[in-house]
């Protein structure tokens, strides 16, 4: 019977570290330095690569999928309201896809803050693309904060990568 548990242990073991793929969310956690969490796969080159101006991968290497904020602030800079406006301009041209903006935040500050610090960032991000004319039932936003880090160090090069906002989207419609 001992042997029987056993062998069903590591049967269990082994099943659940074949469903275990760190990299799921490309390099960095989400919409990280890899790509964005939402179309996994897709290639560069190609139908549905960088090079498609109709692919996920195009969007988010072209177009750019992320903004950065300066320290504790949520305030678009001139840089931010200009990749946001392509970002809505490829959305408002691609009607089926939908988009999560997730607010992060660097290591800096309590959890809870930097969740609230997040949840700012990515609704600066949702009204804005509204504003510029993204239906909000496209637009959902969720808050990292500071468990997501694309960069882990404790210097400012580091911190600055941190603070930001992606768009990650995929084929969906709007709730």
């Amino acid at each position: 019977m001992r042997l029987h548990s056993s062998a069903l242990l590591l049967i269990g073991a082994l099943a659940l570290a074949a469903c275990n793929n760190p990299n799921r969310f490309g390099a960095g956690g989400a919409g990280g330095a890899g790509g964005a969490g939402g179309y996994g796969g897709v290639g560069t080159t190609g139908l549905g690569g960088a090079n498609d101006p109709n692919s996920p991968a195009y969007f988010s290497q072209t177009v750019g999928d992320r903004v950065l904020f300066a320290v504790d602030q949520s305030t678009l800079s001139p840089e931010a309201r200009m990749i946001l406006t392509g970002q809505a301009q490829w959305l408002a041209s691609h009607p089926q896809y939908t988009a999560i903006i997730e607010g992060h935040a660097d290591e800096q500050g309590t959890r809870e803050y930097n969740l609230a610090l997040g949840a700012r960032r990515a609704s600066a991000v949702q009204e804005f693309l509204i504003s510029q004319g993204v239906a909000p039932n496209r637009l959902r936003t969720v808050s990292y904060g500071k468990e997501r880090p694309l960069q882990v160090c404790s210097e400012e090069s580091c911190y600055a990568q941190n603070r930001r906002a992606v768009t990650v989207i995929s084929v969906g419609a709007g709730s």
